[in-house]
């Protein structure tokens, strides 16, 4: 049945939007140990979201608060547009809508992970490329390992999907040199409404895609330097990305569900050629030249690719089961 209330007769109103039915009212955190509880899941999605490899949104699978989470995502914006449009009425109640404890919770503990961590992953990523690229590269494929589990009936399509994506991503990402050098603003725009993407879209990290577009680094390095102006112009193309993207991308995985998630992991598969560890050129994590291993790194970076990967698969069996019995 239709939750909405009828448009008003007689005019093209737009109807004004209740409280999103995946977001109800008796199970949203109001105690302040329940908004603690959610600012610790946001804690874990921004720390998710810094390394590449691993998901804010598989953070919010594993952790239950995914259908809330889209479920605002939503309704912010639906609130926007109601806005842009000057129904200004609508909007407000939109607007009152949005379960605020949740959302502002979860987005202070986000912000808490990316700017306490940021200055501490920069010195790694550049004093530790090689051990950091096996971490990440780990850390990739058991995200990968997870996003095909998350398939209700995979099939031989979606494994050719996988395939045909991942060897595309591969040469695609072959194309360009490394990092972007010098980037506009314009640049930390579509960073951001990219990058933002991954915390509404489980299995994938926004840290990879900024990777593949070539600024990780350049975003890394403005958080860890506190460049206001640069972090004030990626949360605008985030606050942008998921006004754009969140209707577009709850849609398709309504209908497409598991076609989009083969594509998925088909774009982590062909993220190896970013995170392999040792790239021929001197840009370190994030470089696409691709170069021979150097013998006396090797069980290293053996070790740590295994461990992460073990560690990313014991959390998501651990989240499975804690999401079975909520």
């Amino acid at each position: 049945m239709d939750s909405h209330p009828p448009a008003p007769q007689g005019g093209d109103a737009e109807p004004i939007a209740p409280r999103p039915p995946e977001a109800a009212p008796d199970t949203a955190p109001q105690r302040p140990l329940d908004l603690l509880g959610t600012a610790a899941v946001g804690f874990g999605m921004g720390t998710a979201d810094l390394v590449p490899g691993f998901s804010g949104g598989t953070v919010a699978l594993i952790t239950g608060i995914y259908p809330r989470l889209i479920a605002n995502v939503r309704q912010g914006a639906r609130t926007l547009s109601l806005l842009l449009r000057g129904q200004l009425r609508a909007a407000g109640t939109a607007f009152a809508a949005i379960e605020w404890g949740f959302v502002v919770s979860l987005l202070l503990g986000i912000l808490a992970a990316i700017f306490s961590l940021a200055t501490l992953l920069r010195g790694l990523l550049h004093h530790h490329p090689v051990p950091m690229s096996a971490l990440f590269l780990g850390l990739i494929a058991g995200a990968t390992v997870l996003a095909w589990q998350e398939l209700r009936r995979p099939s031989g399509t979606h494994l050719l999907v996988v395939l045909g994506v991942g060897a595309l991503t591969f040469v695609v990402l072959g194309l360009r040199s490394g990092p972007v050098a010098d980037p506009t603003l314009a640049h930390f725009l579509v960073a951001g409404m990219i990058g933002v993407c991954a915390m509404i879209l489980p299995g994938i990290s926004g840290s990879f895609l900024l990777l593949m577009l070539g600024m990780y680094t350049n975003v890394i390095d403005a958080v860890s330097e506190r460049d206001l102006g640069v972090i004030a112009v990626v949360g605008t193309g985030c606050v942008a990305g998921l006004a754009s993207f969140a209707t577009l991308l709850n849609w398709l995985l309504q209908r497409w569900h598991d076609l989009v998630l083969a594509a998925l992991v088909g774009l982590m598969v062909g993220s190896v050629r970013v995170l392999w560890p040792w790239p021929s050129g001197v840009d370190g994590v994030g470089d696409t030249r691709l170069g021979a291993p150097v013998a006396t790194e090797v069980p290293t970076a053996l070790a740590l690719g295994l461990t992460a990967l073990v560690i990313v698969l014991v959390v998501g069996m651990l989240g499975k089961r804690v999401a079975e019995r909520t």
